[in-house]
């Protein structure tokens, strides 16, 4: 059984999908505004936040935002009716691991629930790679940079760096990577894996010179190589 809080304004659309997701044998909060949303958030023991953007007293990008950088990885998904691409590649910046469209199908929303949980509970057999100076240390889930500091990843961004690490110098085709990231029991736009491998790029600062690249490779997806 997992605990899961659902920060959406519109009543109907909250005890609705409060309702849905306790049907499934979870234990659900629900909450109305970005107030009540994190003080509940805060309060701790939080599995996964279904979390809408545009809310009465705040937007979701902000709150978002605000726990990843307090050092929170709970899981994000973020369901809105703002669908377009800037606003996909701003929630993944603010560190949604999901993001999913308003009217939403709700066999999806609930197989992208359960693969988000999934993910976050899944064990790991190897505990750390190492990779330009990075360590990934999967039993604590935690990257830290040449000098010992930790890099602030969500799960997603986690999960793919080490799937990438785990096959340096292997051309992996965007589904691959989808499927083997995000899970094959959900349908994520292949653009995803662009706007993750490109916030990658931007956390860990790789550079020329640095030792290692994530090269597009085109008509297939992306190759980590030295050089």
């Amino acid at each position: 059984m997992s605990s899961i809080l659902v920060i959406e304004d519109d009543e109907n659309l909250r005890v609705a999908l409060c309702d849905n997701l306790e049907d499934e044998g979870h234990t659900v909060t629900g909450a109305g505004t970005i107030a009540a949303g994190r003080a509940a958030w805060e309060a701790g023991d939080i599995d996964l936040v279904v979390l809408d953007l545009m809310l009465p007293d705040g937007d979701g990008y902000s709150l978002c935002r605000a726990r990843r950088e307090a050092g929170d990885a709970t899981p994000v998904l973020m369901l809105t009716a703002r669908t377009l691409e800037d606003d996909l590649v701003r929630g993944f910046e603010a560190g949604a691991d999901d993001y999913l469209s308003k009217p939403y199908r709700l066999r999806e929303l609930m197989a992208r629930v359960s693969a988000l949980l999934r993910r976050a509970g899944a064990p790991h057999a190897h505990p750390a790679l190492t990779l330009g100076g990075f360590t990934a240390d999967q039993e604590a889930r935690v990257l830290r940079d040449p000098v010992g500091g930790e890099v602030p990843l969500t799960r997603t961004e986690f999960d793919l760096l080490v799937y990438l690490m785990e096959r340096p110098g292997v051309a992996l085709s965007r589904d691959d990577i989808l499927d083997a990231v995000w899970g094959t029991d959900v349908v994520v736009d292949p653009r995803t894996v662009d706007n993750f491998v490109s916030n990658l790029k931007k956390k860990l600062g790789w550079t020329e010179g640095c030792g290692w690249h994530l090269r597009a490779v085109r008509g297939v997806g992306y190759r980590l190589e030295r050089g």
